[in-house]
């Protein structure tokens, strides 16, 4: 995992799946903020894991209310092209019209919607 931070904002990049259910999302969010003092981050896509994209799971919900329960934005960013739910299109859509949780195409973008 490689970590950076640019105007506030923790840039997390990791080849492994680093959050995978609620605990492991805590886990991050505590992570990150202890060693970069930010509440600001954003994480490469792929470090998510897939059931998180899967709605019916629930995780999603569960894991995106930890973010905001500890005040802290968040931002994913990476590749949707490939997920066709109608109802995780409206999900990725409303999360973005927000002001903590994004949904983002590449780094640059998340960067500007978390500095919002």
């Amino acid at each position: 995992m490689e970590t950076k931070i640019v105007n506030d904002i923790a840039i997390v990049k990791s080849n492994e799946i680093i959050i995978k259910d609620v605990s492991s999302a805590i886990d991050f969010i505590m992570s990150i903020q202890y060693e970069t003092n930010c509440n600001k981050i954003a994480l490469n896509k792929e470090a998510v894991s897939e059931d998180f994209f899967i709605l019916s799971t629930g995780l999603a919900g569960e894991i995106l209310q930890k973010f905001i329960n500890y005040q802290t934005k968040f931002a994913i960013y990476g590749d949707y092209s490939k997920y066709t739910s109608k109802p995780l299109k409206d999900f990725i859509y409303e999360s973005n019209k927000g002001k903590d949780i994004f949904f983002i195409g590449n780094i640059e973008d998340a960067i500007k919607m978390l500095s919002k």
